[in-house]
């Protein structure tokens, strides 16, 4: 078998099951392992045609009768700061922030569990255990950084960990696998602050796009991905930008 043979990924589609976003409908998912010799452009190559990365493997739905969720991405140069999001990332400039390797610690634990229990009890997620989420922090085998933000050390709550993001560096751009935070800290806005903060570092490394997964008509979970425009989502016809 040639090597080319060898490092082309093979494609293999779940069974039908409920679907976690849309009451009364079956999902299922074509995937494939992350297991090309330079699995950076694998994975880069699979998000630009709407894949998104768990662990070692990279999935996109592929439902029988419904094509509700949308592959969605920021085209970081044409990228409209509103006045509210200056507001939230002026809100937000007291944090201190590190770029780390992907390597889940029980304080990223502790704080994740604190958001599924408050944010999304009844998700998907929520009964990950402390083994689950190692695995899908440290289970990559591509280019995969951790951002921490924390509080000052002008403040009361002195080096506190506040929120998370886990990042994947395409060669493109940077793709949002997932974030959390202090869901105490609602006047902050953390979820908006770590996608406009996701989208500033792509700027300044002179990335084209942040990928922010999929959009789902008619799921609230994902309707904040709207607001952050112009964006582009993955169509029939190719990358189609959305301005309003």
């Amino acid at each position: 078998m040639s090597i080319e043979r060898r490092n082309f990924p093979q494609f293999f589609i779940t069974a039908p099951s409920p679907c976690p976003y849309l009451p009364g409908r079956q999902e299922r998912k074509v995937f494939t392992h992350l297991v090309s010799s330079d699995s950076k452009a694998l994975n880069s190559q699979l998000s630009g045609a709407g894949f998104r990365r768990s662990q070692n493997i990279a999935y996109r739905p592929a439902c029988d009768t419904c094509s509700a969720c949308t592959s969605v991405r920021v085209p970081v140069a044409d990228f409209d700061l509103t006045r509210n999001f200056k507001r939230i990332l002026n809100r937000n400039a007291d944090l201190q922030e590190c770029f780390v390797p992907a390597k889940a610690t029980s304080e990223h634990y502790s704080l994740f569990r604190e958001y599924l229990d408050t944010r999304h009890s009844e998700g998907g997620m929520a009964d990950m255990t402390v083994l689950d989420f190692a695995a899908m922090v440290d289970e990559t085998v591509v280019e995969t950084k951790l951002v921490e933000f924390r509080m000052n050390r002008t403040s009361i709550y002195a080096g506190e960990l506040v929120a998370v993001a886990l990042i994947d560096v395409l060669t493109d751009g940077l793709s949002m696998i997932y974030s959390f935070y202090n869901p105490g800290l609602s006047s902050r806005s953390l979820g908006t602050f770590m996608i406009l903060d996701t989208i500033r570092r792509a700027a300044a490394a002179g990335l084209e796009n942040v990928y922010l997964g999929y959009w789902i008509s008619g799921s609230p979970k994902m309707s904040y991905k709207a607001r952050f425009r112009p964006q582009q989502r993955l169509t029939s016809a190719g990358w189609m930008t959305v301005n309003r």
